[in-house]
């Protein structure tokens, strides 16, 4: 699979179907061998003789000086290793080598080994250089693949950078905080192939003295008050029993820190584990940064870390007002207690063991099969909340015994003035695995608070149930459409879907035919659910033609679990002198354009006559007769028209070609070949233009997906570049700023 934003070519970072983007170096020789994961080529290494072997890309890529990039990628073999950047001048010869530090000790699995550095101010070029630093004599084997070139990868959203983040820059953006010393490492673990943001360096604090030790990162990254932050990173503890944690402390606008909340980790072993934490940023909160450390370590204990993220929380459920500590259970049980009852709420330990979200549950245990009422917080839901339908929901998996279940929401006054109770009817909690249970109420009078509240009877002693991701919202339909006539599409949200399921969606005409609809990866078929809302803008809807929308959601089993259907609506046709090209990966780049004429379609053969001795007729050998030809005649009116088309053009992608059902032509796939720009005559001045634009029909793209800028925001800019003449080098266009396409 390809990296996402890799400077190196597909078969340059795999291997397949050659290695003729790779060569050797330094005593050794390469060949491609077989067994990797980003598809089955390898780069194979063996040694001609005793010392380090070396091998490096065939090509130099361009880059800009003073710009930080990154390189990494998978290897195995029995000795250590280490990758590195070489830099190049424009006049390809070597300034230096940016290398990661080596791994820490040989493994034969797949590990990741990666370095990032800033390129140095003379350098036009850089090449990814791969290293066995110690064979011990000839015939030595090393094998590397999954290999990736580029910017710095990070989370995006982060408010940490990227050297923060991947600890790969040899400059550490943390600093020591109490009892330790701090280095990077690099040791040889094995993570997903198509996992980006981790292994390589990671962060290693050793306990000076016996007792608290901790990190914090250097920068203080900018908080707003009222804000929900999460902050998380993988911790390796030194032991199975050590009590390592992540925490996130809150600053003033003149530095003074205001308060903190921890999480600690309960790992299962010594592995590299995530641990969350959440707290919302206090009303004089101006910045936030992320520690993490162990309580009464050892001297000489180290604890490693990786993959360090702050970032603003999005409720589990769109518009959930339950707190993301209050939902997942990452900390504690947050603002849950137990009303009444015998029952016992705790955090699901180990790490890891069982949830719905991060990496632990709520268990709620009765001793007795006897009834206990369990409560969330009180949250808000707005002072205009009465008379409005909300929504409460928790996952939940029977894990011992058997339970029924009242499910209720208690209402609360801006004063804390208990409203009362509104539940439904008693009811078994199904097994076995998880389910999503939900009831739905309506706000009373004065409710401006409510609280989640279960009423359940365990009906054997010693019963366990888990729960996870708890939300409660106000409750909106299932679907929406809406028509934007100007912009000629069409937006449709499916809601209270699962996250992790996959969908397919079909715009559905009035005769039944059904369409694929695009997304962000392509035609929505099959396509893993990011959340539990779906938001497409349809640019392919067809003009004055009445279409619904219709989605299917199938479980990991591959058994459909949700369906949704939307009303019915018409995109209005317009003028119809004038039509649309679109571009299906950029609407953005769409045109509504004034035709001036349209083609007089043909439609070629292929044929092969041979006049047969003595015969009248010739005999005739065909293929298929080819879809429509002809040139399209079409004014623009202004210069920033004409800038327009030239822009929707530029790329020479397949476009989509709507004009009013008046002209006779269905909405059509398009290759442009040569385009003219003529001017009508008259006044130099004149900013009319007349185009002609020969098209051949196609098929409809089936992998291309809708440009989008997969949450990126101002802060994940402010993070990257530290002033706008940075920004300035990096990007050609405000379009590339935001979708992260940078000019190398």
């Amino acid at each position: 699979m390809a990296i996402p934003g890799n400077l190196l070519s597909a078969t340059t970072e795999s291997m397949d179907p050659s290695l003729s983007g790779w060569t050797a170096k330094l005593n050794c020789t390469v060949s491609r061998g077989t067994g990797g994961r980003n598809g089955d080529g390898t780069l194979r290494l063996s040694s001609s003789a005793a010392g380090e072997m070396q091998a490096r890309t065939v090509w130099s890529y361009s880059i800009t000086a003073g710009q930080e990039y990154q390189a990494f990628c998978d290897a195995a073999g029995t000795v250590p290793e280490r990758i590195g950047l070489r830099w190049l001048t424009a006049a390809n010869v070597e300034i230096s080598i940016s290398w990661s530090v080596t791994t820490s000790s040989a493994s034969a699995s797949w590990h990741r080994i990666s370095v990032s550095d800033y390129a140095p101010a003379t350098a036009a070029k850089v090449q990814v250089v791969v290293s066995s630093v110690t064979p011990g004599g000839a015939g030595v084997l090393h094998s590397f693949e999954n290999v990736y070139l580029g910017s710095p990868m990070r989370t995006t959203g982060n408010l940490l950078s990227a050297d923060a983040e991947g600890m790969d820059a040899p400059t550490l953006a943390w600093q020591v905080d109490a009892n330790c010393s701090i280095a990077r490492q690099t040791p040889p673990v094995t993570w997903a192939v198509d996992w980006y943001w981790g292994g390589g360096h990671v962060l290693a604090m050793t306990v000076t003295a016996g007792g608290d030790a901790s990190v914090r990162t250097t920068a203080l990254s900018p908080a707003t008050p009222g804000q929900e932050y999460i902050g998380y990173a993988y911790l390796n503890p030194p032991t199975a029993g050590s009590t390592t944690w992540v925490e996130l402390r809150f600053y003033t606008a003149a530095s003074a820190l205001i308060t903190t909340e921890r999480a600690n980790l309960s790992a299962p072993g010594t592995g590299y584990y995530r641990q969350k934490v959440s707290k919302v940023a206090p009303s004089n909160a101006a910045y936030v940064r992320l520690a993490a450390g162990i309580t009464a370590g050892t001297a000489g204990q180290v604890v490693r870390i990786d993959g360090a993220v702050i970032t603003p929380a999005a409720p589990l459920r769109e518009g959930s007002v339950v707190p993301y500590a209050d939902a997942s259970f990452e900390k504690d049980v947050a603002g849950w207690t137990v009303v009444s009852g015998v029952a016992t709420l705790a955090r699901l330990t180990p790490w890891g063991t069982d949830g719905l979200e991060g990496s632990y549950a709520m268990t709620v245990t009765s001793a007795t099969a006897t009834t206990s009422v369990i409560r969330s917080a009180k949250f808000p839901i707005g002072s205009a909340a009465a008379g409005l339908d909300f929504t409460a929901e928790i996952g939940t998996k029977v894990a011992a015994g058997s339970w029924n279940l009242t499910r209720g929401i208690r209402w609360y006054s801006a004063t804390n003035v208990d409203l009362g109770l509104t539940s439904g009817a008693a009811g078994a909690v199904p097994t076995p695995n998880w389910w999503y249970l939900s009831s739905q109420h309506t706000a009373p009078a004065g409710a401006t608070q409510a609280a989640i509240e279960w009423s359940l009877t365990a009906t054997a002693v010693s019963s366990v149930l888990r729960l996870d991701r708890a939300a409660l919202w106000q409750s909106l339909p299932l679907d929406e459409i809406e028509v934007f006539d100007a912009d000629a599409y069409i937006k449709v949200t499916f809601r209270e879907l699962t996250a992790g399921d996959t969908v397919t969606v079909w715009r559905v005409a009035s005769n039944g035919t059904r369409t694929l609809v695009r997304g962000t990866n392509g035609l929505i078929d099959g396509d893993t659910l990011a959340s539990d809302v779906l938001v497409i803008e349809d640019y392919e809807a067809p003009l004055g033609a009445p279409v619904s929308y219709y989605a299917e959601t199938k479980n990991s089993s591959g058994g459909v679990v949700a369906t949704r259907a939307s009303d019915t609506v018409t995109l209005a046709v317009g003028n119809a002198q004038y039509g649309w090209l679109k571009d299906p990966g950029n609407p953005q780049r769409n045109l509504h354009v004034m035709i001036a004429r349209a083609p007089d379609w043909a439609r070629p053969i292929q044929q092969a006559e041979y006049r047969v001795k003595g015969r009248r007729n010739s005999v005739i050998h065909y293929d298929t007769r080819g879809g429509l030809e002809g040139d399209l005649t079409l004014y623009t009116q202004s210069d920033d028209e004409r800038e327009q088309l030239h822009w929707l053009l530029d790329p020479g992608t397949t476009l989509l070609w709507q004009a009013s059902p008046g002209y006779g032509v269905s909405d059509m796939y398009v290759a442009v070949g040569q385009i003219t720009e003529a001017r009508p005559g008259g006044a130099a001045t004149e900013p009319l233009r007349i185009w002609t634009l020969p098209l051949k029909e196609v098929d409809m793209p089936v992998t291309v997906g809708v440009a989008g800028s997969a949450g990126r925001t101002w802060q994940d800019i402010t993070s990257e570049f530290a002033t706008w003449a940075d920004l300035l080098t990096a990007f050609d266009t405000w379009e590339d700023v935001l979708f992260n396409r940078r000019n190398t």
